[in-house]
């Protein structure tokens, strides 16, 4: 097994997908579930996200999730991928996080990214329209003040100030640069770009300038690793989301996640089928011995310091799997000699 992958904490972010037949309060539930479990095999960081209006994501309020899923762990690190600054007063933000930091000390990430709301109508309900992620770094800058104690404004962030809750960048497109040049680690991905990925990162190593944060780059690679007994099979685990990116692209909204089974019964017209099957591709899936080799070869080229998988499904228990037989890769390529454990790989970056 590699020595790259021996060497790399691997972290989770869920999206709490509802899933054809339940509700959100199931998607949540699923995801502190999957929170448990992620912490027992020994990953680093387990993260939620922010989505707004969204049919088929019930993660609409990412700090108070992370919360829950904090308070139903008690090592892994737990974050957000992320908040989406421009949707928040950075103020806000900051009491936020100061106050999960304050209850779980030393066990927060604070993930942060530049979208705004997925539709028009969205964006109005958040007050806020696409120009609003064009000053990203002037509000990441603010948001970041408030632990300093920085800010203009007089005013006093609590109990955020003083306390130190590292910050990851969301990287796409420009985030790379906004990232390098404040000093941050950044999070890029998907798996699926891996030209514009490597690009990207190449931009951020070229551009970093050293922060009180971070004196040197820190790169997360992020997207959808699938891992069971048989190639098909995990294909299978990617089929429930390639439908939903399909229908979002041609319907406009993201429905919940299908059985795969009843995806691939399903009459496509051409352009759903043509989505569909580039939403199958790219990704890093199948069995152990392949999924290894596809990280390898990821770890090398990319130079990444951490992986962070995101993999979403309709099957919970077949996704479990995966997982529990990527942290099986992850403790074969930690100890060579077969001793393999499921522990060992919590702790801050």
């Amino acid at each position: 097994m590699s020595s790259l992958i021996a060497t790399t904490p691997f972290s989770v972010l869920d999206r709490s997908r509802v899933r054809e037949g339940h509700d959100a309060a199931r998607a949540l539930r699923d995801t502190v579930a999957l929170a448990r479990e992620a912490e027992r095999l020994g990953f680093r960081r387990f993260w939620v996200a922010e989505h707004h209006g969204v049919p088929g994501v019930a993660g609409s309020a990412p700090t108070v999730l992370a919360a829950a899923v904090a308070g139903a762990t008690g090592r892994i690190r737990v974050g957000t991928g992320g908040v989406m600054l421009p949707n928040h007063r950075t103020l806000v933000v900051a009491e936020q996080f100061g106050v999960l930091e304050s209850l779980f000390p030393g066990r927060i990430d604070m993930g942060l990214g530049r979208s705004v709301g997925f539709t028009d109508g969205v964006r109005r309900a958040l007050g806020r329209d696409k120009g609003d992620a064009e000053d990203f770094e002037g509000q990441l800058a603010e948001l970041l003040g408030w632990f300093r104690g920085t800010s203009p404004t007089g005013v006093r962030a609590r109990p955020a100030e003083g306390l130190r809750v590292p910050p990851f960048v969301l990287a796409m497109g420009e985030g790379a640069e906004v990232a390098a040049r404040a000093g941050l680690p950044m999070v890029i991905g998907d798996l699926r770009g891996r030209e514009r990925m490597l690009r990207g990162i190449e931009r951020y190593r070229a551009g970093f300038r050293p922060s009180q944060w971070s004196a040197e780059p820190y790169v997360v690679v992020s997207g959808t690793v699938a891992v069971a007994g048989t190639p098909g099979e995990a294909r299978r685990l990617l089929v429930p989301e390639a439908w939903s990116m399909a229908h979002a692209r041609t319907r406009g909204t993201f429905p919940p996640l299908a059985p795969a089974e009843a995806v691939e019964a399903r009459t496509m017209t051409a352009k759903e089928r043509d989505l569909y099957e580039s939403g199958l591709r790219g990704h890093i899936a199948g069995t152990e011995e392949q999924v290894a080799a596809e990280l390898e070869a990821l770890l090398r080229d990319s130079g990444a310091q951490e992986v962070l998988v995101t993999t979403s499904t309709y099957d919970r228990t077949a996704l479990l799997d995966s997982y529990r037989r990527l942290a099986r890769i992850v403790a074969t390529a930690a100890a060579p000699d077969g001793a393999v454990g499921a522990g060992g790989r919590d702790g801050g970056r």
